[in-house]
């Protein structure tokens, strides 16, 4: 790697008189920022307030010498189509090193949010020999369908960020600092090959056979988090450790027999989780022998209409969106007692009861009633007259056991 000339004390000294200068430079393109704009009005005060103390932060680090990196999350897909996802945000060059470190170190859930992300940054799509150009939106996210004709199966998608150069020199701010030791302030010169990023994931498509697939919540379901009790949640997400996280007894065998049973049907995960903690739960739902799936997840923070997201409305128009785009997949819905699933669950059954197969609630504990806010004792939520097997149990092997009286999956 390239850096530049290792400063004396006195260009240190004048540099400190020019950082300076430039936080009251950007405290005043803040305070510039949180006024609305012509046709920001609709703009919630909260997201200006993000997306300008974002492009502070994104500022800042990209004269350290941070570029644009591209994540590629699972998707899905039908015939003539596929949905990506993915998102951009601000970051350095891995070294060989700090990737095998990633895989067996620890690491702390606070880590995942501590991201920039980059508005409106140009992301080239490669899959299956067709090549697309999207943009991200004002958090860096991308969930676009793109039509592109692939055969069913699993299928690789490549996302990449960055612009082509023969000098990476050429691509930095004018105001990049290059010093010896990046302790001070500057930043080091990234090699030729960082300034262009790929992220790769893959996507499933479904074909336009009839065939059962899985959607089943995480949060309670596959993972014990004990949510949405605020303290508790906070204490998951933020700091615990991702490998002391605890898998519900059964529930990955249970998926792995829906699977058998179902070939070519797809297996989706629906959460009000944020999309910060994909890649800890792609890792955990690998370590734990769980189906791997696309996850559909909700954005972290602010929005612009509110403060935050209605987790409850994420996941009834998920439901129906996958109704609308992959008509042929009937669906086993999986969920717990502990939030809203039972009613979102229900309320999909009545809508489109031809799109449901059959319906698994995890009960919960008493323990873990009372930790998400319910009470030890409330009766299971079961509507009357289902038209499909609803079920319930304390892990997967009871629900297997119940589905497979009902018919829906062989003997445990």
């Amino acid at each position: 790697m390239i850096k530049g000339p290792a400063l004396t004390r006195g260009q240190r000294r004048a540099r400190a008189a020019r950082r300076v200068e430039e936080a009251r430079r950007d405290l005043e393109e803040l305070r510039g920022d949180l006024t609305p704009r012509p046709g920001e009005h609709s703009l919630h005060r909260a997201a200006r307030v993000e997306d300008a103390v974002k492009g502070l932060v994104g500022s800042r680090l990209r004269r350290r010498g941070y570029h644009a990196r591209a994540l590629a999350y699972p998707g899905y897909g039908g015939p003539g189509w596929v949905r990506v996802f993915g998102r951009v945000l601000l970051g350095r060059e891995d070294t060989a090193e700090e990737t095998g470190r990633d895989g067996v170190r620890s690491v702390r859930g606070w880590r995942n949010f501590l991201t920039v992300p980059v508005a409106g940054a140009q992301v080239t799509v490669r899959i299956g020999g067709h090549e697309r150009v999207l943009r991200t939106n004002r958090e860096g996210y991308l969930d676009e369908r793109v039509e592109v004709d692939l055969p069913p199966g699993r299928h690789e998608v490549v996302l990449t960020v960055g612009p082509d150069s023969a000098d990476p020199r050429d691509l930095l701010p004018p105001d990049v600092e290059l010093v010896e030791d990046d302790t001070e302030g500057g930043a080091e010169l990234p090699p030729q090959n960082a300034l262009r990023h790929s992220g790769t994931a893959e996507v499933v498509v479904v074909g336009p056979d009839p065939v059962v697939g899985l959607l089943s919540d995480i949060d309670d379901t596959v993972v014990v988090t004990r949510l949405p009790r605020p303290l508790v949640a906070a204490w998951n997400s933020f700091v615990l450790d991702e490998r002391a996280r605890v898998p519900v007894n059964g529930m990955a065998e249970l998926y792995r027999q829906v699977v058998a049973e179902n070939p070519g049907g797809p297996v989706v995960y629906l959460s009000t989780g944020a999309w910060n903690v994909a890649p800890t739960l792609g890792r955990f739902l690998h370590r734990f022998g769980y189906p791997a799936g696309p996850m559909l997840l909700t954005d972290w923070g602010p929005t612009n209409t509110g403060w935050f997201r209605d987790g409850t409305a994420h996941k009834r128009e998920s439901l129906a969106r996958l109704a609308r785009e992959l008509p042929q997949v009937r669906w086993l819905l999986v969920g717990d007692d502990g939030q809203h699933d039972p009613s979102t669950y229900a309320e999909f059954l009545s809508a489109a009861p031809e799109r449901v197969a059959g319906v698994g609630i995890r009960r919960l504990t008493p323990a873990e009633q009372l930790l998400a806010g319910g009470h030890p004792l409330a009766p299971a939520a079961t509507p009357e007259d289902s038209p499909v097997p609803w079920v319930t149990g304390d892990s997967g092997y009871e629900l297997w056991h119940h589905w497979y009286r009902a018919g829906i999956l062989d003997r445990p």
